[in-house]
Order: C-alpha cells, then sequence, then structure tokens
C-alpha cells in the first residue's frame, strides 16, 4: 500500500520505463466563454471556444487554440491569484506553451485568453503531481531491467545483487521532482539517510503525469548485512521493509511497505529473496 506524508527533502535516480509524455488537463470555461468542458477537459464543449485544450507534455503546459481565435495574449494564473506568465498569440497560431518544470506551486490554474484588454473565454486547469511506488525488485529476481546499463558490467555482480529498483508512476495531472529514495526496516542495509540521495548518479527524477519509471538505488540496501540490517539464513528470515520515495513538488514522503524473506544461505550473495506486497 503507497501512502503520502507531508514531508519533503532532497533528490534520485530514473530510468524510465514507459509512460505517455502526454497528459491531458483542462477544467470549467466561464461565463465568459460558455457552458463548462466534458469531462476529459480536452475540448471546448461547443466546439466554438478559441481554447480547444490544454495539456501537460514533459514539463510544459500547452494551450491549443483554435483555427478562429481571435485572441492576442494568453494569460497563466497561479493558485494564489498571481500571474505565472503571459503569452502573446500571433495571427494564425495554433498554439503557446508555458515551461512549468518542477517548481511550481500545485493546485488550480487559470488560463485566460485576451483581446486586447477584456478576457475573452477563461478556463480552470488542475496542475497537481500524485506519485505512486508500483513496485520494487532486485537483480536476482528481475534480471531483464537494464542493470548493466545502470551499474556497469561486472564478473561477480556484487554491485547489482546489493541494489534495487523502484517503479513509481505519476497518476496526477502535474510533473514532480523525485528527490530521494530510501530503504528502512528488515533490509540487509537499512539507511534512513542515504549518501546523496539514494538515487544512483542522479540529483533528481522528473515524472510527467501518466509516466511510469524505474528508480535504481545507490544505498546498497540489500548487500552485506549491517548490525542493523536482517540478513539472510539456510532455514529463512522473514519480516518487512518500506520504500520511501521523497518528492519536490508536491512536498510529500510516498512510502510503501512490503514482506520480505531471505533464505537458503548465511551469505546474501546465495540468499533466496522474496518479496511480496502487504
Amino acid at each position: 500500500m503507497t501512502r503520502n506524508h507531508p514531508h519533503i527533502s532532497r533528490r534520485t535516480a530514473l530510468r524510465t520505463v514507459a509512460g505517455a509524455a502526454l497528459m491531458s488537463v483542462a477544467g470549467c470555461l466561464n461565463d465568459n466563454g460558455g457552458s463548462g468542458t466534458p469531462g476529459d477537459g480536452t475540448t471546448s464543449p461547443d466546439g466554438k471556444g478559441p481554447l480547444t485544450r490544454i495539456a501537460v507534455e514533459g514539463t510544459t503546459l500547452v494551450v491549443e487554440l483554435s483555427g478562429e481565435a481571435d485572441i492576442d495574449q494568453v494569460n497563466l494564473i497561479q493558485p494564489n491569484g498571481e500571474l505565472f506568465g503571459k503569452r502573446d498569440v500571433a495571427a494564425g497560431a495554433q498554439q503557446v506553451s508555458f515551461e512549468i518544470g518542477t517548481a511550481y506551486a500545485p493546485g488550480e490554474y487559470r488560463v485566460l485568453a485576451l483581446k486586447g484588454e477584456e478576457t475573452v473565454v477563461e478556463t480552470t486547469t488542475e496542475l497537481r503531481p500524485e506519485i505512486q511506488i508500483q513496485d520494487v525488485g532486485l537483480y536476482r529476481n528481475n534480471p531483464d531491467k537494464p542493470w548493466d546499463e545502470v551499474y556497469g558490467e561486472s564478473e561477480t555482480d556484487r554491485i547489482k545483487n546489493g541494489e534495487a529498483f523502484v517503479t513509481v508512476e505519476n497518476t496526477g495531472s502535474g510533473p514532480e521532482a523525485i528527490t530521494e529514495l530510501i530503504f528502512s526496516g528488515d533490509v540487509p542495509n537499512p539507511i534512513e539517510n542515504p549518501r546523496g540521495n539514494g538515487m544512483h548518479e542522479t540529483d533528481r527524477v522528473v515524472v510527467s503525469p501518466g509516466e511510469t519509471a524505474d528508480l535504481f538505488s545507490s544505498s546498497f540496501p540489500f548487500g552485506t548485512e549491517t548490525e542493523d540490517g536482517m540478513g539472510c539464513s539456510p532455514d529463512g528470515n522473514s519480516g518487512q521493509f518500506t520504500v520511501i520515495v521523497e518528492t519536490g513538488v508536491g512536498g510529500n514522503q510516498v512510502s510503501s511497505t512490503y514482506n520480505v524473506q531471505y533464505t537458503g544461505s548465511d551469505d546474501m550473495t546465495d540468499c533466496e529473496v522474496t518479496i511480496t506486497e502487504v
């Protein structure tokens, strides 16, 4: 089960595995521009409004315009009412865009289409990321992941055997920056404050709406057993561990807890590790 906790911290590491690079978002037109938008929020309901679609592409908010749009400016207003940015609309332009990055305030944004100083139409769109942990795994159980590309090839596979991947998905409507990866509880090497950010060779991972990404660890959570960790035994050791990812935009700790069993050896190198959801 994935949980969100209010908190904020630092950075991360990634591997994109799947996901839509495009996530459509939008809201309702007010009385200046007509009735509300349809359920998917991608077009004006009557097909006649100057703003036909609002979407997040990567870290950019794209506003698409109708061919008959008689406007000369589009403004983006932040949730606090302050102007985020404004874009002039050239004759015949089909879209304008705003680079929102990963330092924006999540919430409801207003998009205003203007002709001169008059607001022709106004619509709202929600920009709010939502990170969920989908999976966690090890090299010995998931050899098809690009381990050699991430950690490099070796004869012993020591590093790959001690690291882990965590799959996350952004099910929200705004881009998110993952800033840290933590393993706590019953792993061989639990580190709640990993050196750097606990992610392999990156300071953060940007996950766009609809995107799924693999985060690769750097804290060696399943490596050599430490004094505070749980290791392997021929008869088996069982416990639970928690994966925590920290987010920059949402300012949350997102966590998921798993059951784990170590069996078949005294050494983690030859250990059979079974991970299941709680």
